[in-house]
C-alpha cells in the first residue's frame, strides 16, 4: 500500500463528536477532502457552513456535505460517529440496544456508496458495535475497527507525563481491553523513556508506586464520565484521536495504535473486537500478536473479553 493522493475522509454523524472529528481533520490536514453526512438536514448543513467559513485559515483541505448519502461516495475512510450519545451516569453499555440497530441499519447503505473504504466505527459502544457491523458487512475485520482505547490511551499519557515531568510523547504505555469499564493499562512493558514506569525517578520526583498507577488507571477509565457530568459530552479529543487515525490510515504511516478489531486467536481470544496494539496503514488495522501481558493482564483482558461477549450475545437475541 501506500499514501493515498486526493484523500476523502466521511464523518458520519454532526453531532458534537463528529463535528469535532471534522474540525480537527480540517485543522490537521488529515485529508485533502472532508465530508460531514447526517441525516439531520438543518443541523448537518449548519454545521458544513460554520467550518467551511474557517477553511481560509486550516490549509488546503475542504469540507462539504449534508443530508443525502451521495456525499458519502468516493470515500477512502468513513468515520462513524451517529448514534444517541451517553448520558450522565449511563455507562456506555447502556447504550449499547439503540446504537446497535442505527449502526447495523446504517452500514449497508454507506458500504454501497463507498465499498473500498475503511470503517472506523467510535460510536459507543464501540467495542460491540464493530463485532455487530462486521458481522452484518463481512468486511475483513482488518477494515472495519474502532477508534478504541486511543483516546484512554492519550489520557493516561497525559497524567503519567504530568507525574513524570516529561511530554506526553516520552511516556510509552497503553490503555487495552474495552474502551470502557472494564479496560487496564498494560504496566508490565510501560515506560517512560527507556526506563521501566516503576523506575523513573528522575528531576527530583519520587518513584511511583504500584498504588498510585493503579489510582492512576482508575482516574483514566472514569474521565469520560467526569467530562460528561460537567459539560454533557466528550468531544474536543475523541476528535483529536479519530483524526489521528485517520492519518495513520491515509498516510499508510503503519504506527502502532490500540484500536479494536475483531480479534481471532489472539492469545486464546476470538469473535470479540477489543483494543490490543496494533498496525494501522492503509490497509486497515492488523492486531500485534506478539505482544507481551503478565499473567495478571491476560486474566484482565479476557474478563474484558467475556463482557463484551455477554452484551454482543443479548444484542444479537
Amino acid at each position: 500500500m501506500s499514501v493515498i493522493e486526493n484523500s476523502k475522509l466521511t464523518v458520519v454523524g454532526a453531532g458534537s463528536v463528529g463535528a469535532s472529528t471534522a474540525y480537527a481533520a480540517l485543522i490537521r490536514g488529515s485529508a485533502r477532502h472532508v465530508a460531514l453526512y447526517d441525516i439531520a438536514t438543518e443541523k448537518v448543513e449548519a454545521e458544513v457552513l460554520d467550518l467551511a467559513h474557517g477553511t481560509q485559515f486550516t490549509g488546503t483541505s475542504d469540507i462539504i456535505g449534508g443530508s443525502d448519502l451521495s456525499v458519502v461516495e468516493g470515500s477512502h475512510v468513513v468515520v462513524i460517529t451517529a448514534g444517541a450519545k451517553q448520558n450522565p451516569g449511563q455507562t456506555r453499555i447502556e447504550l449499547a440496544g439503540v446504537n446497535a440497530s442505527i449502526v447495523s441499519r446504517m452500514m449497508p447503505q454507506l458500504l454501497e456508496a463507498a465499498p473500498n473504504a475503511i470503517y472506523v466505527i467510535v460510536t459507543n459502544p464501540c467495542d460491540v458495535l464493530t463485532v455487530l457491523a462486521q458481522e452484518a458487512t463481512g468486511l475483513p475485520p482488518e477494515r472495519i475497527f474502532a477508534s478504541g482505547t486511543v483516546l484512554d490511551t492519550s489520557r493516561l499519557r497525559w497524567k503519567l507525563a504530568q507525574r513524570a515531568g516529561v511530554s506526553t510523547s516520552s511516556v510509552h504505555a497503553y490503555i487495552v481491553g474495552e474502551h470502557g469499564d472494564t479496560e487496564f493499562p498494560l504496566w508490565s512493558t510501560a515506560t517512560i523513556g527507556t526506563v521501566p514506569i516503576l523506575e523513573w525517578e528522575a528531576g527530583g520526583r519520587p518513584r511511583m508506586t504500584s498504588d498510585e498507577l493503579d489510582g492512576i488507571a482508575v482516574d483514566v477509565r472514569d474521565a469520560a464520565y467526569k467530562v460528561i457530568q460537567g459539560k454533557g459530552a466528550t468531544n474536543y479529543a475523541i476528535g483529536l484521536s479519530s483524526a489521528r487515525i485517520v492519518e495513520a490510515i491515509l498516510g499508510d504511516e503503519h504506527a502502532v495504535m490500540p484500536v479494536s478489531t475483531v480479534l481471532s486467536d489472539y492469545h486464546g481470544i476470538d469473535g470479540v473486537a477489543l483494543s490490543v496494539p496494533s498496525v494501522v496503514s492503509a490497509a486497515g488495522a492488523v492486531p500485534i500478536h506478539e505482544t507481551p501481558y503478565s499473567d495478571d493482564e491476560l486474566m484482565l483482558l479476557r474478563r474484558s473479553a467475556d463482557a463484551l461477549r455477554t452484551v454482543a450475545d443479548s444484542l444479537r437475541g
